[in-house]
């Protein structure tokens, strides 16, 4: 089994971080494969609808959306952090 978690805050090794790796070492102790991904402060664009997706299987621009699209299709579980201002 593979847990993806996924860090939306802007700071690599802030609180969110820290949280998501606590519970990656619980994960990890029940024999769960984790895999912590740094999202936050990364481009993400809006859809433009121009359907290349339906053609090539992915999206024509090469941000974190299509990174984590190909370990999201390998993990059998998604924990997302986000911050709280």
């Amino acid at each position: 089994m593979k847990a993806l978690l996924i860090n939306g805050s802007p700071h690599p090794k802030g609180c969110t971080y820290t949280a998501l790796e606590e519970l990656a070492r619980t994960l990890e102790a029940e024999g769960i494969e984790t895999e912590i991904v740094q999202a936050g402060g990364r481009v993400v664009c809006g859809c433009t609808g121009c359907g290349a997706c339906r053609k090539t299987g992915h999206c024509f621009r090469n941000d974190i959306v299509c990174q984590l699209q190909e370990k999201m299709a390998q993990c059998d579980g998604m924990i997302v952090g986000s911050p709280v201002h």
